[in-house]
């Protein structure tokens, strides 16, 4: 019988959101009976478009509506637009109101992560954005508490609302020591809590 796993769920326009999601990969599978699946969402675009292939060229598969209804937990991660996730994953989120109706995220526990080009760019308006759809499905939400040491030490990323970092104006800073001890720490606690809550 396959283990339950975590979806973690992106998008990433230059690579760091991406990062991030590796990352809570690694903490999620760092526990023992659980493992993480990784999936993105495709691009959107403001103009009609030929259809983007079913799978991408590089990186993770696209997600689909099953693969979220059958997780045991969610991490979804997105970086800063104006303060808000970014379209593509919100495209996504708006096409999961028959999961909202049949309650099959009810219950289940979710983290978030995101990324800014500015330390003041909208890190913990955008992970809040992202928690709202979430908290409609019944989810619930989890953050990252004060006694992971980390927290109180980045110079960079990271709150308790859940992993953040800090790419810089051209997003090319690498993700610092702490914001990396963050994400896996999120994501280990992610996947302890749903091991606790599926019994």
């Amino acid at each position: 019988m396959p283990l339950p796993y975590i979806l973690v769920l992106y998008y990433s326009r230059y690579g760091a959101t991406a990062q991030m999601a590796n990352l809570m990969a690694r903490g999620i599978n760092s526990v023992t009976g659980i493992d993480a699946m990784v999936r993105t969402v495709p691009p959107v675009s403001p103009i009609t478009e030929v259809a983007t292939p079913p799978v991408p060229e590089t990186g993770a598969p696209y997600v689909t509506l099953h693969e979220l209804k059958d997780c045991a937990g969610l991490a979804l991660g997105s970086p800063t637009r104006f303060g808000n996730m970014a379209a593509p994953l919100k495209h996504f989120i708006d096409s999961t109101s028959g999961l909202w109706l049949t309650g099959d995220l009810s219950g289940k526990p979710a983290a978030v992560f995101s990324s800014t080009a500015s330390l003041h760019g909208g890190q913990e308006t955008t992970l809040i954005s992202m928690m709202l759809p979430l908290l409609h499905q019944g989810m619930i939400m989890m953050g990252i508490p004060y006694t992971e040491q980390a927290l109180l030490t980045t110079k960079t990323g990271g709150t308790p609302y859940g992993a953040s970092h800090l790419a810089g104006s051209d997003s090319k800073l690498p993700i610092s020591e702490e914001e990396k001890t963050l994400c896996m720490a999120l994501g280990k606690r992610l996947a302890n809590i749903a091991i606790k809550l599926a019994g």
